[in-house]
């Protein structure tokens, strides 16, 4: 079975393409989203290896993109190592301005026209929320880790992280809907053998419980304005 890099992403340095890997799958429980209780979508958590006694090997520099289109993000969520750059490209027919306030890094890629793109590098650790200053609708999230060994859960809620090296690591889980404290209990010790095997983990169940939406403000730390009415055509889609 193949596994598109769209659904997982793994950045192993090249010395290490012929390590181990480690597998698993996630459930989501106790969600009031109607993505997760009606058709069971289990995907954007980021899981990561942080390496137990030693530094993490660096990873290649690279870009990756995530779209805007149909005023959306895509993907939703993304999960990169430290020193990887987004390029954030403008498919829409209207203007876009993604931001970010939040802890990670905080960035501004200013207002930017369709057809056009801009991109950023990522230089340090952490959760960096993504919005766009013009449409309150738009979220995201760029989960920035210190490892080269990180994955994103497809809709079925697997994920896959190849060319791990042997050693001891910590799995680390991240869960725009899960609190804190359920993301510090799910984290384990993992052991990745010499042999260059795979690793299967036992389903991980994230509860949704406790978690509460609180609407973002704009750049400027201000309520969002009434929106426009904005048309989006595509061709050969009728209205």
């Amino acid at each position: 079975m193949t596994w598109p890099w769209r659904i997982f992403f793994s950045l192993a340095c090249a010395t290490d393409l012929y390590g181990g890997s480690v597998a698993g799958r996630v459930e989501l429980v106790d969600s009031r989203d109607p993505a997760v209780r009606k058709h069971r979508d289990y995907s954007g958590v980021a899981v990561w290896l942080d390496p137990i006694g030693r530094e993490a090997p660096a990873a290649p520099s690279r870009t990756v993109e995530m779209i805007q289109k149909g005023k959306r993000f895509i993907p939703h969520v993304l999960a990169i190592p430290v020193g990887t750059t987004v390029e954030f490209p403008n498919l829409d027919p209207i203007f876009h301005n993604a931001f970010s306030n939040f802890s990670g890094q905080p960035f501004d890629t200013g207002l930017y026209p369709p057809g056009t793109s801009q991109k950023v590098r990522f230089r340090r650790e952490g959760v960096v929320r993504v919005f766009c200053n013009i449409h309150s609708t738009m979220s995201a999230a760029i989960v920035v880790t210190r490892t080269p060994f990180v994955a994103v859960t497809n809709r079925e809620g697997a994920f896959r992280i190849e060319g791990v090296p042997a050693g001891e690591y910590r799995l680390r889980v991240w869960h725009e809907r899960a609190t804190e404290e359920t993301l510090r209990a799910l984290e384990r010790k993992i052991v990745v053998g010499e042999d260059g095997g795979e690793v299967q983990l036992p389903l991980l169940r994230i509860s949704e419980s406790g978690y509460l939406e609180v609407p973002h403000k704009n750049k400027y730390g201000q309520d969002y304005p009434p929106a426009p009415e904005e048309h989006i055509v595509y061709p050969g889609v009728r209205r």
